[in-house]
């Protein structure tokens, strides 16, 4: 039997702030740190088995500062994306709150819902939005990179799904 998404292993995609959704910022905030998040999800079926994996790295250096790849239950590719989003900001905003922050994400869906330029149209995916718009930082850009440039969130979610999980730190 299906699990459902609120039972998820993975980021509390459900417990909504209701927020006003951002396009890329560019007002100068406290903070001169800049990262870059990483996001993928993915499912083994659509929907089936289904994973997340984010991670946040230092924009000058490139360094790791944290990841994570976890499963959630059997769930659709859209739900796992939108959940890797939402543990690369949660992770984000615990590194550096103010930082800006450039997202990455091969999920051409999500990053045009976030930037707003696509409406969310499926009704199961507003929460998830929500959420994530919720998290935003002041100052964000999206970024749709191709499958190639995203490998490092991409093992994450495997790792995830042949049983590897790997919380944040």
């Amino acid at each position: 039997m299906a699990r459902a998404a609120q039972s998820q292993d993975g980021p509390g995609l459900f417990e909504l702030d209701e927020a006003t959704p951002e396009t890329d910022a560019t007002t100068s905030s406290a903070s001169m740190r800049r990262l870059i998040i990483e996001a993928d999800g993915g499912s083994r079926g659509n929907p089936g088995p289904a994973a997340y994996g984010a991670l946040v790295r230092d924009a000058e250096t490139g360094e790791v500062l944290n990841s994570e790849g976890l499963t959630l239950g059997i769930n659709t590719n859209n739900v796992a994306e939108y959940s890797g989003l939402i543990a690369g900001l949660e992770m984000a905003r615990a590194i550096d709150a103010d930082a800006a922050v450039d997202v990455r994400m091969d999920s051409r869906l999500v990053i045009e819902q976030q930037a707003g330029r696509w409406k969310v149209k499926h009704p199961a995916m507003r929460p998830l939005a929500a959420k994530a718009r919720a998290l935003h930082p002041s100052q964000v850009t999206w970024t749709w990179v191709p499958r190639e440039q995203n490998k490092a969130a991409d093992a994450l979610v495997n790792a995830a799904l042949d049983g590897k999980p790997r919380a944040r730190g």
